[in-house]
């Protein structure tokens, strides 16, 4: 890999020892990829994925601890993702003691790292952190040094920003040293899509599930979509981005995906067109019959099957104020409906800070309120990780949350049903 003459003498140990492993980091992960260079990162901010404070993950406070030392923190603020307890949210004495004295008990003090790391500010907790109301939005074109998947893939397809899917830790090593190493998606050849999705759904299809089935398909690929414009038109307003949101984070989750082209929709798409299909470029054709068997295909790891639900999570990734606000108006009518003064499960709806704090400032939020809704800013997959939530019950409509947890797949019309009517 070629290095200028100031990158080889932070490897040389110019700026000291550990920002000259830093260095060697990026390096070793660059060679692994085939990087031929180093490109300066060039986002105003950094996300980082590592965002709590889970009692094994002592070697992470050690080396982060190291560098605060050694003063080489990030050259960039940063957000981070959302915090794995929020007391607001239905737990037991015993799940409420294993969050806090067993897997998140290095919180406070992991918290009290990342601050002088460079944290934005202590709204910074959230997984979306591109939303408007966090102030994390990358512009088109920049060079990004994020790992979480969900945002990794909605910088690069709705954004047009460049980021690889880079893992926890180097993240943070990129930022400190204000460099990544250049391959994959930070390359024009890498952003080609190697995949044609043709979409021939007879109505509008369900983001979550259209995003598990592209990512299931196409795994690592770029792949560049077709047929959407009858449903999405061809602008990125508020509610589009929030399809693609969700969207995106299937495909990342239920695949590999960091980059996906929306044809007529997304940025470079309009600007490069066809031309970023690679010559030879597969075909996946999905209609209605295809979105059904890959819903039909999840497994139901509950240790009962028929079990009534105990919990629903709504809003990962973290729910937009649009979101908010639909969901709100949904669930009260589906209430309506039922004859029912409040949700029949326990419901916990997920958002950013940042966007909890600007809903709490409209009607919606009393509203929400009085349907027996709890907003909350956790992460639910963190939420699902205790081993005794783990063993709960827990529905959602979530693609992401229910690959990595026990959570069960509905969609987001059956998800309203369930929590206003109730029953199994």
């Amino acid at each position: 890999m070629y290095l200028t003459d100031e990158q080889q003498a932070i490897l040389n140990g110019a700026k000291g020892e550990v920002m000259a492993k830093v260095m060697k980091t990026l390096v070793m992960y660059g060679e692994t990829f085939g990087a031929d260079k180093m490109v300066p990162v060039t986002s105003e901010y950094n996300h980082l994925v590592t965002s709590f404070g889970l009692k094994m993950m002592t070697p992470v406070f050690d080396l982060m601890q190291q560098l605060i030392d050694a003063g080489a923190i990030s050259q960039q603020q940063f957000s981070v993702d959302p915090r794995p307890v929020d007391k607001n949210v239905p737990a037991n004495f015993l799940q409420n003691f294993i969050f806090n004295n067993i897997m998140y008990s290095k919180q406070t003090s992991y918290e009290e790292q990342l601050k002088q790391l460079g944290l934005m500010n202590e709204d910074a907790f959230t997984c979306a952190c591109y939303l408007d109301q966090v102030g994390n939005t990358p512009k088109k074109g920049e060079v990004l040094s994020w790992a979480e998947s969900s945002a990794v893939v909605y910088a690069n397809s709705v954004l047009g920003a460049r980021c690889n899917r880079n893992s926890g830790i180097m993240d943070i090593m990129g930022s400190i040293a204000g460099f990544v190493p250049h391959f994959g998606l930070l390359t024009d050849e890498g952003r080609k899509a190697t995949w044609i999705v043709k979409v021939a759904c007879k109505k509008k299809p369900e983001a979550q599930l259209l995003g598990s089935a592209i990512g299931m398909k196409v795994m690592e690929d770029v792949p560049f979509v077709t047929g959407m414009n009858e449903w999405l038109g061809t602008e990125l307003n508020d509610e589009n981005k929030a399809y693609l949101k969700d969207f995106g984070a299937a495909t990342a989750s239920n695949g590999a995906v960091g980059l996906y082209h929306i044809e007529n929709l997304t940025p470079e798409t309009k600007e490069l067109g066809a031309s970023l299909v690679a010559p030879g470029a597969r075909v996946y054709v999905i209609d209605d019959a295809e979105l059904e068997r890959v819903k039909n295909s999840y497994p139901v790891i509950w240790k009962d099957k028929n079990a009534a639900p105990k919990l629903c999570f709504v809003g990962c990734p973290h729910l937009s104020m649009q979101q908010l606000i639909d969901w709100t108006v949904n669930v009260e009518a589906g209430l309506k409906a039922s004859g029912n003064r409040k949700v029949q499960i326990p419901t916990v709806f997920t958002t950013a800070p940042g966007v909890k704090k600007e809903f709490e400032k409209t009607e919606y939020a009393k509203r929400l309120e009085a349907t027996g809704v709890i907003l909350s800013c956790i992460c639910p997959l963190m939420y699902m990780n205790n081993p005794l939530c783990g063993k709960m019950p827990v529905i959602t409509c979530s693609n992401k949350l229910r690959t990595y947890t026990s959570s069960r797949f509905y969609t987001e019309d059956e998800i309203l049903v369930k929590i206003t009517k109730g029953g199994k």
